[in-house]
C-alpha cells in the first residue's frame, strides 16, 4: 500500500466513502459485513460475530436484520419509493410487510421532513417492532389518493452482531483505542468519513513504530461499543487513552469533546494540538449524550476517551438526512481531520517524563555543543528556552506536554530539546 502522505490521501479517503455510501447498513446484518469487507481491503480486520441473545452489560444482542427489497408502488405498478434508489428510504429494522392499502392508511408509516421538503430523513426502530418508509415531503405531496402496494422484503431473526478490530502493535502493551460506528446507511459525514479517517490513521501509524499499541474498533453505535466493552473487561485496564471519530468530513471547524474526566491526557493533547496549529476549533466539555465516548466514559469504566468531529452531530441541518451525501463531505476536510489525529497521537506517543541527571544548578550547555547546534536555526531562541524548560521540569513528575503548556512552546520544539539533552547525557526518560 502507498504511504499515507500527501494531498492524494484525502482523495483516497473520499473514494472509500464513495464505495461505502450505497450500502444499506444497520446495527446488525449483511450491510455491516459488506462494509467491513470493503474496509478490510484497505486495512486488515479481525471480525467478531456475537450471537443474538448474548448478554452484554445491561443490554442483550438483538436479532439480526437483513433486507433485500422495499418499495411503495402506485396502481400502475410504478415504484414511487424504492430502497434501490437510496438505503434511507426504509425505516431501519422494519419488519416484513406485503400489503395493498389506501394512502390514508399508509400515511401513518411515512416519515418526511416538512421543513426540508426535498430531503429524505433517516429513521430507525431497532428495539420496537415497526415498519415504515422515509421519503421527501415533495414526493408525498405529489401522491394522489388511491391504493398502493407496500412491500418490505426483510428478515428479523436470530443471528449475530458484527464488529471488527485492527491492532497496530506498539513498543508497550498499553493501548490507545480509536472507535468509529459502522451502522448508518447512506450518510457520508455521520459515519462514513469517520470510518475512512480511522482506516487511514491506522495505516499511517503502521508506517512507524508507535510507542503505544493502537486498537481500532469498527462497531455499530451504542450496542457495538457496549458489546466490545462487555467482551474486553480484562483489556480495559490496558486502555490508557482513546478517541471516538465521527462527522469527520464536513466543512465545519474541528470540535473536540473532552472525556468524562475532563483532564485526561488525551484531552490536554487535543487542546494543545488544536491551539498550536492555529486551526479554527472548539473544545467542549463532556456530556453523557452523543456517540460512543459515553460508553467508554461510563463511570464503571471511566476511560480517558474523548471525541473528535468537525461540525458536531445534530448541529448541521443535513444531519440524519439524504443531504448528508457525497457532496457534503470533501477530501480536504477528511485530510485535515486525519492530520490533526496524526499530530495528536505524535504528541501522545512522545509525552514522556524525564529526569534531570545534572539537577544541581544549570548545566553548562555550551561545552556540550548544545548552543552550537542551535546556530543555524531560525527559532534558536525558542529552542534554547525549550532546553532550559526541559531541564527545569525534568523532575520525574512533569511530562513534556506539561513543559510545553507551562512554557507556552510548541510540543515539537520541547520534544526536540528533550532529545538533544538526552543525547548529551543530561536527562533520561
Amino acid at each position: 500500500m502507498a504511504p499515507v502522505t500527501g494531498a492524494g490521501c484525502g482523495e483516497e479517503m473520499y473514494a472509500l466513502v464513495e464505495r461505502l455510501y450505497p450500502l444499506c447498513r444497520s446495527i446488525t446484518g449483511d450491510g455491516v459485513r459488506a462494509t467491513l469487507k470493503i474496509v478490510d481491503e484497505y486495512l486488515p480486520l479481525q471480525l467478531h460475530e456475537v450471537p443474538t441473545g448474548t448478554q452484554v452489560l445491561d443490554w442483550t444482542v438483538p436479532q439480526e436484520w437483513n433486507i433485500r427489497d422495499a418499495y411503495i408502488a402506485d396502481a400502475a405498478g410504478k415504484r414511487v419509493v424504492d430502497l434501490a434508489a437510496s438505503s434511507l428510504h426504509v425505516l431501519g429494522y422494519s419488519v416484513p410487510v406485503s400489503r395493498t392499502m389506501p394512502l390514508s392508511e399508509l400515511r401513518a408509516h411515512l416519515h418526511t421532513l416538512p421543513d426540508h421538503p426535498a430531503w429524505v430523513p433517516y429513521r430507525t426502530s431497532y428495539y420496537q417492532p415497526d415498519w415504515g418508509f422515509c421519503l421527501a415531503q415533495e414526493t408525498l405531496d405529489a401522491l394522489p389518493d388511491g391504493q398502493y402496494e407496500v412491500r418490505i422484503d426483510s428478515t428479523l431473526a436470530d443471528g449475530h452482531l458484527t464488529y471488527a478490530e485492527h491492532v497496530v502493535p506498539g513498543q508497550v502493551p498499553d493501548e490507545v483505542i480509536v472507535s468509529c460506528h459502522v451502522c448508518h446507511p447512506s450518510l457520508a459525514n455521520d459515519n462514513l468519513a469517520g470510518i475512512a479517517v480511522a482506516a487511514y490513521l491506522a495505516r499511517a501509524l503502521a508506517e512507524q513504530t508507535p510507542y503505544y499499541t493502537y486498537r481500532f474498533v469498527f462497531a455499530p453505535g451504542t450496542i457495538g461499543a457496549i458489546t466490545w466493552l462487555a467482551r474486553n473487561k480484562e483489556r480495559v485496564a490496558q486502555v490508557k487513552h482513546g478517541l471516538v471519530l465521527a462527522c469527520a468530513g464536513d466543512s465545519g471547524q474541528l470540535t473536540y469533546k473532552r472525556s468524562r474526566r475532563g483532564d485526561a491526557e488525551i484531552d490536554r493533547v487535543l487542546r494543545h494540538v488544536l491551539t498550536v496549529s492555529g486551526r479554527p476549533h472548539e473544545v467542549r466539555e463532556f456530556t453523557p449524550y452523543g456517540y460512543d465516548e459515553r460508553q467508554y466514559c461510563s463511570p464503571g469504566f471511566d476511560l480517558g476517551v474523548g471525541s473528535l468531529s468537525r461540525t458536531p452531530y445534530a448541529e448541521y441541518p443535513e444531519y440524519h438526512t439524504s443531504a448528508d451525501n457525497l457532496g457534503f463531505v470533501s477530501p480536504e476536510a477528511m485530510a485535515d481531520t486525519l492530520a490533526v489525529c496524526r499530530e495528536a497521537f505524535a504528541v501522545l506517543d512522545r509525552n514522556r517524563r524525564y529526569l534531570n541527571l545534572s539537577p544541581y544548578g544549570e548545566p553548562q550547555l555550551g561545552r556540550r555543543g548544545l548552543y552550537d547546534s542551535l546556530g543555524g536555526r531560525s527559532d534558536a531562541k525558542q529552542a534554547q528556552m525549550a532546553m532550559l524548560w526541559v531541564l527545569s521540569l525534568s523532575d520525574g513528575e512533569h511530562g513534556l506536554l506539561d513543559v510545553a503548556e507551562r512554557a507556552g512552546l510548541p510540543f515539537d520544539t520541547v520534544a526536540a530539546a528533550a532529545d538533544a539533552l538526552r543525547d548529551a547525557g543530561l536527562v533520561k526518560a
